[in-house]
């Protein structure tokens, strides 16, 4: 009897267990949302919206931007003619006369890309791209191919535009008002290696990069986007498919790409471009002075490490009527500060030439200022080696 009284006890305990199990919902109530431990309790979180998206859209795919921006990347490929005589021996003109030889000629072949920016079949390109280039082509990506004429070139930031005669040609959308930002999506679109439009993407890596020795003005873009040969002269574009910069360089040891690439800004390219179309040739401030580091040949600028010192001054130059000597410091120019020599630089050449500007200097740790009345760059100091 004992045991058939265990079996019922045992059996009704089982039934309330089950009963329990399937009603623990009702019986623990508003309970169950702060008792995340016990089994079967109902977790009330807020979940986020699904994030709307399309394909070729959003952060799955930039096939839009790519779209947008790459019907107005060209591939450039140009050619020149190397001369040179059959010997050494031979390099007089009337040897060559006597025994009927002609110099010998070879054909050097590159490759590059280039951008439209109107509607008028101006490209903009790197100069290093059709530098001492006989005959330039421009492959469309429509598959057109169009002979193109030189407008001109700006050695000092490698910019060259480049015009193309051609109906209903694409252009590119140029981002020149919304600053970009480190951290940035970016896509290089452009031929390298004779690959054309190729597309690789990556990010802004750094802004306002300079001192590479690259070009006299560097203000360059870094990114990390795969940059290759042929990549020059290209279009970097944001994930919006607007042109935020001219692919001009990159950082390698290998010849390839690194992770380490450089684009000219397109607010500065644009510039160069408009200098060049108007006037045929790109107008800069100069003062007539050389810049010098400090702690150079004048060891007290060693103790201000923010100044640029001035190391030489050119006779008669805007400087030098000044008063402006061989080791001043730089503190400001038009009221901007200035910590380093390319920044000085870049300030100066923006100055637009008739006009004043008002430096702050330092000599013999006194400081003063002077106003100076700023000229043109000369046209034949294009170079590296240019004075400021």
């Amino acid at each position: 009897m004992q045991k058939l009284r265990n079996l019922a006890l045992t059996a009704l305990i089982f039934i309330v267990l089950i009963s329990a199990y399937k009603h623990r919902d009702d019986w623990l109530g508003s309970f169950s949302a702060h008792l995340p431990g016990l089994p079967g309790a109902t977790v009330t979180v807020q979940n986020a919206a699904p994030l709307p998206h399309s394909p070729g859209s959003g952060p799955v795919s930039y096939a839009q931007a790519v779209h947008k921006a790459a019907p107005a990347v060209v591939n450039i490929y140009t050619s020149e003619t190397l001369r040179a005589p059959v010997s050494p021996f031979f390099s007089d003109p009337l040897m060559n006369r006597f025994f009927g030889l002609q110099p010998h000629t070879e054909q050097r072949h590159g490759l590059g890309s280039g951008v439209i920016v109107s509607a008028d079949g101006y490209i903009l390109t790197n100069n290093h791209v059709i530098d001492g280039a006989d005959k330039i082509t421009v492959a469309l990506a429509d598959g057109r191919e169009v002979r193109a004429q030189v407008v001109g070139s700006d050695p000092d930031t490698d910019i060259a535009v480049l015009r193309i005669q051609l109906d209903k040609l694409p252009v590119a959308t140029l981002r020149l008002k919304q600053p970009v930002e480190v951290g940035d999506v970016v896509l290089a679109i452009g031929n390298p290696f004779g690959f054309s439009q190729s597309v690789t993407q990556g990010i802004i890596s750094a802004l306002g990069r300079q001192g590479l020795g690259i070009n006299t003005y560097e203000d360059f873009i870094q990114t990390d986007a795969a940059i290759n040969p042929g990549n020059s002269g290209g279009a970097l574009v944001d994930a919006y498919g607007d042109v935020v910069g001219i692919n001009s360089a990159i950082y390698s040891q290998s010849g390839g790409n690194m992770g380490i690439g450089f684009a000219i800004p397109i607010t500065l390219a644009k510039t160069i471009m408009s200098d060049i179309i108007k006037q045929g040739h790109v107008v800069r401030g100069w003062l007539g002075i050389e810049l010098g580091s400090a702690g150079g040949d004048f060891p007290e600028a060693a103790v201000a490490q923010q100044d640029v010192v001035i190391a030489g001054v050119m006779e008669n130059g805007p400087a030098a009527q000044a008063g402006i000597r061989p080791g001043d410091h730089i503190l400001s120019i038009g009221g901007q500060k200035v910590s380093n020599s390319g920044d000085a630089t870049r300030l100066i050449a923006a100055l637009r030439p008739g006009s004043e500007v008002l430096l702050s200097l330092r000599r013999q740790q006194q400081t003063w200022q002077t106003r100076v009345h700023i000229g043109e760059r000369p046209r034949q100091a294009a170079s590296s080696q240019a004075l400021p």
